[in-house]
């Protein structure tokens, strides 16, 4: 696998990176696309259970649903792609992670400052006022509610519903103001989160794509990886390490 010398310098000069995840990443850890599964759920369309009309309408099958999936997802475990993020998170003094994912596998590896666009699985709110509601028991017969009387829902983006505007607006910010932008295992089609990476290109970012295929993204970048990010992403990390032992400071003690 042939690492650019520029890749290396931005990781060793420590500039303001960003980091996308998509589903490919949580593909690495065996979490599934919950489409087309064998079983119970093979003959349910995703688009009919996540949205708030099926919650509307029978909300006691969406949460069987969303149990199930909690399930499965809990048994997963985070992949080296992960865990190398988590590792520059520590280690780069402005790093900042964009997710679509809702697996929570990223904050489980050990990273804290992580953007869900998408939600996140593991945790409930207030379908009415919007409220976190995480320490809430959920039984699927008798779902709880919250003291404004709305019932509690999955935190996740269903269809049809617009991604958190605080997010959002954060990694827009994110994107804009990175040097290093790293696109990892993402399609880059589903939308505004696929507009984060021309962000920081038109703004001066060296943009780099990890992903098993090339995507539309691809002709835009500066650097591609095709392959898996739980393998080219501890490469790229152990070569910036080795490389920054060498010298005179460590990651951490550059300056952006």
């Amino acid at each position: 696998m042939s690492i650019t010398a520029k890749l290396i310098e931005l990781l060793r000069a420590n500039v303001r990176t960003v980091a996308l995840t998509g589903a490919g990443v949580s593909a690495e850890s065996g979490v599934p696309t919950f489409r087309g599964n064998d079983g119970l759920w093979s003959k349910f369309d995703p688009t009919e259970l996540a949205s708030m009309n099926a919650f509307m309408r029978n909300p006691k099958l969406v949460w069987e649903w969303y149990l199930y999936r909690r399930d499965v997802i809990g048994k997963a475990e985070p992949n080296m792609g992960h865990e190398t993020l988590a590792k520059m998170e520590q280690h780069l003094s402005d790093f900042t992670l964009v997710t679509q994912n809702v697996d929570n596998l990223h904050r489980r590896a050990g990273s804290q400052n992580v953007i869900e666009l998408h939600g996140n699985i593991q945790r409930n709110k207030c379908r009415q006022c919007g409220s976190p509601m995480d320490q809430v028991e959920i039984d699927p017969d008798n779902i709880p509610r919250c003291s404004c009387g709305g019932q509690i829902r999955p935190d996740v983006v269903w269809f049809g519903e617009l991604l958190p505007e605080e997010a959002l607006v954060t990694a827009i910010k994110m994107a804009e103001k990175s040097a290093l932008f790293l696109s990892i295992g993402t399609s880059a089609l589903v939308y505004p989160a696929a507009d984060l990476p021309l962000i920081a290109k038109n703004n001066g970012a060296y943009l780099v794509e990890i992903n098993p295929e090339p995507t539309g993204l691809t002709p835009y970048a500066d650097e591609v990886f095709h392959g898996k990010s739980g393998e080219i992403l501890p490469i790229i990390w152990q070569v910036a390490m080795e490389e920054a032992s060498s010298g005179e400071a460590s990651l951490k003690t550059n300056e952006a």
